[in-house]
C-alpha cells in the first residue's frame, strides 16, 4: 500500500513538472505577445495626454482650457500614470522568467485590475462632461458649450476616444494576467484555511441541531 502511495505521489510530481516545462517552453511567444500588448498603451496614453494638455481655446465668447474642468485634469493624470506603468510592466515582462514567480504574477494581476478601473473611470467621467458640453442641461438652463467652443470639444473628444482604446488594451491585459495567475498557482493558504474552518463550523452547527 505504501509503495502504491509513493508511486502515486511520484507520478503527480512528474506530471506537475511536465506541465511547468510545457509552460516554460511556450512562454517565449506568450512573453513577446504580452510585452507588445503592454507597450501599445504607452503611445496611446501619451497621445491622449498631449492632446488634452494642448486643449484650450480663446474667442469672442471667452476662453476655456482643460485645466478648468476637474474631469479632464483627472484624465491627464490617469493617462500619465498608465503610460509609466505600461512602460515599466513591458520592460519587466520582456525579461526571461520575470513572470514565473508568484509575487510578480500577483503584482501584475492586481495592478492591471487597478489601472483598468482608473483609466475607465477617467474616460467615463470625461464622457459625461463632454455630453453636457454638447447637449447642455435644460433642467438648470445650462446651454451647450460646444457650439461656441467647437475646437476645444473636438480635441477633448479625440482624447477621450483614445483613452477608451487604452481601456480595451487593459481589459485584455487583465484577462491575461488573471489566466496566468489562476492556472499556474493555487489560492493563498490563508484562504484555504478559512474555507476549511468555515466548513468545519457548518458541520459542527448542523450536527448540534440534528
Amino acid at each position: 500500500m505504501e509503495k502504491s502511495d509513493d508511486h502515486h505521489k511520484t507520478s503527480n510530481g512528474v506530471s506537475g513538472g511536465t506541465a511547468t516545462e510545457k509552460w516554460e517552453d511556450g512562454s517565449t511567444g506568450i512573453r513577446t505577445a504580452e510585452t507588445m500588448l503592454r507597450l501599445a498603451p504607452v503611445g496611446l496614453c501619451i497621445a491622449a495626454l498631449v492632446i488634452m494638455l494642448q486643449d484650450s481655446q480663446d474667442n469672442e465668447f471667452g476662453s476655456i482650457s482643460y485645466s478648468n474642468l476637474s474631469a479632464f485634469r483627472y484624465l491627464v493624470h490617469a493617462n500619465g500614470i498608465c503610460a509609466g506603468y505600461s512602460l515599466l510592466s513591458a520592460a519587466i515582462s520582456a525579461m526571461p522568467g520575470s513572470s514565473s514567480t508568484m509575487p510578480r504574477v500577483w503584482t501584475f494581476f492586481c495592478l492591471d485590475q487597478i489601472l483598468t478601473y482608473v483609466v475607465l473611470a477617467a474616460g467615463a467621467v470625461s464622457t459625461e462632461v463632454l455630453y453636457l458640453a454638447y447637449k447642455g442641461d435644460d433642467a438648470i438652463t445650462w446651454s451647450d458649450a460646444c457650439s461656441s467652443f467647437g475646437s476645444f470639444c473636438h480635441r477633448a473628444t479625440a482624447s477621450v476616444i483614445i483613452t477608451f482604446v487604452v481601456v480595451g488594451f487593459y481589459v485584455v491585459l487583465s484577462l491575461i494576467s488573471s489566466y496566468k495567475l489562476f492556472t499556474r498557482f493555487d489560492p493563498p493558504a490563508i484562504v484555504l484555511q478559512q474555507k476549511r474552518r468555515s466548513c468545519c463550523l457548518r458541520k459542527l452547527i448542523s450536527s448540534s441541531f440534528s
